[in-house]
């Protein structure tokens, strides 16, 4: 078993004034040789934008880029006709894939909106873009982790370009639970919404990131009421970016 731990406050941060970000993997000014990515996961960005403001129009291609919002909300228009509004218990996927722009602003014009926006490579370029947005919190079975993306439409989720999946767990203090990976080559990057968590003898927190790969599951015990995301991503990124 191998493991990388990134604590909150060792992110790169950025502040805007209207948009206050950190950043677990290198991202626009914030650079870091060894925290480029964590097998095809990219980037994990968690996002604070004032009422009102937000991101304008701005190009991607190629990426799987999965939003979800942890309160506020967050307006979405993009370049395929898609308008929507996202909130806490909803997830939203845009496949990039051959070229796609969109926006995002804070609908709300009193309060913040805070959400973490996800990059993931997919397996095979210039897909077909594509966009989806589901609610989660209507099948969330407390005590267990929810599956929340996946590579098969036909599964529970949100569904992307990769043989990755996303779980979101919700679970009270002195749970034990073992996380099973789906995929023989794949990695397990744990994120804390909230609470302490044990996993595998490392104690996290708030925002904390936990990166778990060589293994086949993982043990998580919690301390006290815990919010956790598992981010499963294949390790060998794909063969088009070499």
């Amino acid at each position: 078993m191998n493991k990388v731990f990134h604590k909150a406050n060792s992110r790169g941060y950025a502040n805007h004034g209207w948009l206050k970000s950190f950043h677990t993997f290198s991202f626009a000014s914030y650079y870091d040789a060894k925290r480029i990515n964590f097998g095809a996961l990219r980037v994990i960005n968690e996002d604070r934008v004032v009422g009102g403001k937000g991101f304008g129009k701005h190009p991607h291609e190629d990426m799987e880029i999965i939003s979800i919002p942890l309160s506020g909300a967050l307006e979405h228009k993009d370049s395929m006709g898609n308008g929507s509004v996202i909130r806490r218990g909803e997830i939203q996927v845009m496949s990039a894939g051959t070229g796609i722009t969109h926006s995002e602003f804070n609908a709300d014009q009193d309060n913040l909106v805070h959400f973490l926006q996800i990059w993931i490579f997919p397996k095979t370029k210039s897909v077909l873009p594509r966009y989806q947005q589901i609610n989660i919190a209507e099948n969330a079975r407390k005590g267990q982790f929810q599956q929340i993306l996946s590579p098969n439409p036909d599964d529970d989720g949100v569904w992307i370009h990769q043989d990755a999946w996303f779980y979101w767990g919700e679970f009270s203090s002195n749970m034990v639970q073992t996380y099973k990976l789906q995929k023989k080559g794949n990695g397990v990057y744990f994120f804390i919404i909230s609470g302490e968590v044990d996993i595998e003898g490392e104690i996290l927190t708030d925002s904390d990131g936990l990166g778990i790969w060589d293994t086949d599951e993982i043990l998580i015990k919690t301390s006290s009421d815990s919010i956790i995301l598992a981010m499963e991503v294949p390790m060998e990124l794909p063969q088009y970016l070499f």
